[in-house]
């Protein structure tokens, strides 16, 4: 029996539009006209009227973090309170006596960002969560993940005092000489490990919470820095938990796996086991070692060529020395794996190239995909050599959002002026999908869309910021379906409808081709669907 989509308003990933797919065993068969597709009918044929409803590939995140997403869904949602330091200690306090923490649980946040602050001008420091409970250790992350406060009691429990040694790649924060409870990039990584971690069975459900937003925002496709996320639990059981929901039929997204590890015996253990990029099959495999080169921009903490233009005291921060990144992506190479490497300011992009070329050079590969995370803070000569390099980049559009606020204020205008250059990428022949980061933006595809077409903020339309850089519709559609499989070796059979590719497919309440540029983030989603199985509905068809 096969399932027959007619009457509707379908991108295949080609224009122009077309009317109707046929789906038959979690595959399309067919794609074309409605009058076409209704000669294919048989009898038991189920037949299904889209009255004039946009299809398109089901979209494919390719760079985020869902099972971070998932236990960011069980915290304080204080994204939702960041227009004021006060807002944000009270949905702590709510959250606290609405969730009673016991055996020495934590109290956990994540989403604030001190730039929206509008009756403080800094980040929230031990002080101010110490207002909220000093019996209670609080951690609350800032948006980006690269930055994060505790209250005084955490501290206690840590043993940080004015004493302990600043750590490599990473900082803590002191006021007057003690600790201020900020930690930045590497030092973070023993306030995260002193936390309680969660057994698999709550690794299930933070899975299966994201999995539900995902397919809610059109998702069925993640591509997904998991590792780590919890860095006391072996990778093993990060991918037991997944192979579980898979076996149970309880994991409605494909999951490409970015596989995350702190230290170079990490990954050396990773291949010893035989880690291998593309290892697994359609629902969970294993994609690219990913590697975090430095921080972010709006923490200041992504590593630039030059002082931040609104900071003189500081340049950033590395999150390994060169050598150490070379000793992480050269043997990854030689070994055949794909690597994904994070790099936001310029001065660690040329580290990450400087890398790339010498593993390169050392052990020839054609089809590498080797591919730059974010690729925000670039100059003319470094996108040349992403060119040169045949490297992909993993985009996100919805940063712009936000970032064009301080883009020019960190960076400075020089730098800006050739920053977030993916489309100057795009029409020199290299590959760019889009994502979210999530949960350091919503994984909202359409926002992203908006972002990638306009050049400006969702909410006061700031911007445009370097409009030469704007996708058209088409090609921020792509960014989210067929360069999105590119980026995992599965254009062969994900990210457009057509003749034997996984009927991943989003039905939309509104044609994108058709709507006002500002309000392609209003467009909603109708249904998801994977394998040809609703995984959401808005609405019934």
């Amino acid at each position: 029996m096969k399932t027959i989509y007619y009457n509707g308003a379908v991108y295949t990933g080609a224009l122009p539009l077309t009317e109707a797919f046929i789906e038959k065993n979690g595959r399309f068969v067919f794609a074309g006209t409605s009058r076409q597709a209704l000669e294919h009918q048989q009898d038991g044929d189920r037949l299904v009227d889209l009255a004039g409803q946009f299809v398109c590939s089901g979209f494919n995140d390719s760079h985020m973090h869902l099972l971070e997403l998932g236990y960011t869904l069980q915290m304080a949602p204080l994204a939702q309170h960041t227009g004021r330091l006060a807002d944000l200690l009270d949905c702590l306090r709510d959250f606290l006596k609405q969730h009673p923490r016991q055996n020495g649980a934590w109290l956990m946040g994540r989403g604030w960002n001190e730039d929206f602050f509008s009756d403080v001008h800094r980040m929230p420091d031990r002080h101010d969560l110490d207002q909220v409970s000093t019996e209670v250790p609080i951690c609350i992350t800032r948006a980006c993940g690269h930055c994060l406060v505790v209250n005084s009691r955490a501290l206690d429990l840590l043993g940080i005092s004015a004493q302990t040694p600043q750590p490599a790649g990473g900082r803590i924060g002191l006021a007057d000489g003690e600790p201020d409870g900020r930690f930045f990039d590497n030092a973070m990584e023993p306030v995260y490990a002193a936390i309680p971690v969660p057994d698999i069975e709550s690794l299930k459900e933070m899975i299966r919470l994201a999995c539900r937003e995902l397919n809610a925002r059109g998702i069925t496709s993640s591509q997904t820095d998991d590792y780590c996320v919890f860095r006391a639990i072996p990778w093993q059981q990060v991918d037991q938990a997944y192979q579980e929901l898979k076996a149970a039929g309880q994991l409605t997204v494909r999951v490409n796996e970015q596989c995350n590890f702190a230290t170079l015996s990490d990954l050396q253990g990773f291949i010893a086991a035989g880690g291998q990029t593309g290892k697994g099959d359609a629902l969970f495999r294993t994609g690219p070692v990913k590697i975090i080169g430095d921080g972010a921009l709006g923490a200041r903490t992504a590593l630039l060529s030059q002082p931040y233009a609104d900071d003189p005291s500081t340049c950033g921060l590395p999150v390994y020395d060169r050598k150490t990144l070379e000793e992480m992506i050269g043997p990854a190479h030689a070994h055949g794996l794909q690597t994904a490497t994070h790099a936001i300011g310029d001065a660690c992009l040329d580290w990450v190239l400087d890398a790339l070329e010498k593993a390169l050079t050392a052990h020839p590969r054609a089809d590498h995909r080797h591919g730059i995370v974010h690729c925000q803070i670039t100059r003319p000569d470094q996108l040349e050599r992403i060119r040169r390099l045949n490297l992909h980049v993993y985009a996100q559009s919805i940063f712009l959002d936000y970032d064009i606020h301080i883009v020019e204020a960190r960076a400075g205008r020089r730098l800006a002026a050739s920053s977030y250059h993916w489309k100057t990428l795009m029409d020199h022949g290299v590959t760019v999908s889009n994502g979210s980061d999530c949960p350091v933006e919503q994984p909202d595809v359409m926002a992203g869309i908006q972002c990638a077409v306009t050049r400006t903020t969702l909410r006061d339309h700031l911007g445009p910021y370097l409009p030469d850089q704007c996708f058209s519709v088409q090609e921020a559609l792509d960014s989210f379906t067929i360069a999105g499989a590119k980026a995992s070796f599965e254009e062969i059979c994900k990210g457009r409808i057509a003749p034997g590719y996984l009927a991943d497919f989003v039905i939309l309440g509104e044609n994108p081709f058709a709507a006002a540029p500002q309000e392609l983030h209003a467009i909603p989603i109708r249904a998801t669907y994977l394998a040809g199985q609703p995984v959401y509905q808005a609405d019934a068809l």
